[in-house]
């Protein structure tokens, strides 16, 4: 048997390292003290940066990860008596361990389907009038992927019908914005105009999948939803005494524009690894490729070996299926090398 080779990460942007601009700014704010619980200097200049960021004055907190972020702005849009209408595959209700219904003290989250994990309107008021008696969570947030769990992105119009659906029936939009950078990269647009100008209310923006250490920032844009969340961040144990070394790294991304071309770069790579397999025959696309993420169907036989060269990937979306995902660090010489390994499988199999 073929001996195992050194890891080769593709399984997650989770497992890319700190990019210069961020690390820079955190030595920086390492250089010399300041106050803790958010009270310091750096934390001011990203919030102040992320309204500059967003062309409107937001609410702006930080938080370690991206559970804390999304499990904490649901509760602060609900009650635990109302429920969430998600996609089915969304992350909070396949990946967040129950998170928003703990946090939120019960609020229940309601699946949809939909095409190429994108929720429609028409399947968001078919769950709002499915039923509406006092023995049903009434539902009261819409919570939108962006880019979805499988690589795809919301466009424009679609934005805007959810949100149009969402006034109707006096719903809040919530934004899971791990890969919200991407989102903006592949659309070619403002970050405003893919948040709040599309109506979204509160959006959960990922610095961890973008070139942070850690770190997410909640951002609401209806600022009434904001009320006493430093607490809820608080009980949490989301309050970092440090705050500085969470929130000073953000100025590295938004100062530089590190946090677009860095999203710009793990686009490209898993447009180059699509294209490189558009025509080998035995590869099965399952998605359209509109971000960072690539999802093959390929032959188990194909997995063990690319598993024994030293490829890490994630396997949770079906039998066959497999999940690549780029980030800002990951070259073309690793894309072109997974190209000719799956080829290599694939041309094994049939010897």
């Amino acid at each position: 048997m073929m001996a195992e080779s050194q890891p080769r990460f593709l399984a997650s942007d989770n497992t890319s390292g700190i990019c210069p601009e961020a690390m820079e700014t955190l030595l920086e704010a390492n250089a010399t003290d300041d106050l803790a619980y958010g009270n310091d200097r750096w934390t001011q200049l990203a919030s102040d940066r992320f309204r500059e960021f967003f062309e409107t004055d937001c609410e702006v907190f930080f938080v370690f990860n991206g559970t804390a972020a999304n499990s904490l702005a649901l509760a602060s849009m609900c009650q635990s008596y109302h429920s969430v209408i998600c996609h089915q595959l969304a992350h909070i209700e396949t990946d967040e361990c129950g998170g928003p219904e703990f946090f939120s003290n019960g609020s229940k989250l309601l699946n949809v389907g939909g095409e190429n994990g994108r929720i429609t309107p028409s399947g968001i008021a078919t769950t709002v009038t499915r039923r509406g008696d006092i023995h049903y969570p009434r539902p009261r947030v819409v919570s939108l992927t962006q880019a979805t769990e499988v690589g795809t992105v919301y466009g424009f119009d679609e934005l805007q019908a959810i949100r149009e659906v969402a006034d109707r029936y006096d719903l809040r939009v919530h934004m899971d914005g791990a890969r919200f950078a991407n989102a903006c990269a592949s659309l070619e647009c403002s970050p405003a105009d893919l948040s709040w100008r599309s109506g979204v209310d509160v959006l959960c923006f990922s610095g961890t999948k973008n070139g942070l250490a850690f770190g997410e920032a909640v951002i609401f844009f209806d600022r009434r939803m904001a009320e006493d969340f430093e607490y809820r961040c608080k009980q949490a144990g989301q309050l970092a005494s440090k705050m500085r070394f969470i929130s000073a790294p953000w100025l590295g991304l938004l100062n530089s524009g590190a946090w677009l071309t860095n999203a710009q770069h793990a686009n490209a790579m898993a447009n180059r690894l699509a294209k490189g397999l558009r025509d080998v025959e035995g590869v099965e696309l399952m998605f359209p490729v509109q971000a960072n993420s690539l999802f093959l169907e390929l032959p188990s036989q194909v997995q063990q070996v690319l598993r024994e060269r030293g490829w890490t990937f994630y396997t949770f979306i079906g039998e066959g299926g497999v999940r690549f995902v780029c980030s800002w660090n990951t070259t073309p010489e690793l894309i072109d090398a997974l190209r000719d390994d799956i080829i290599a499988a694939l041309a094994s199999m049939t010897r």
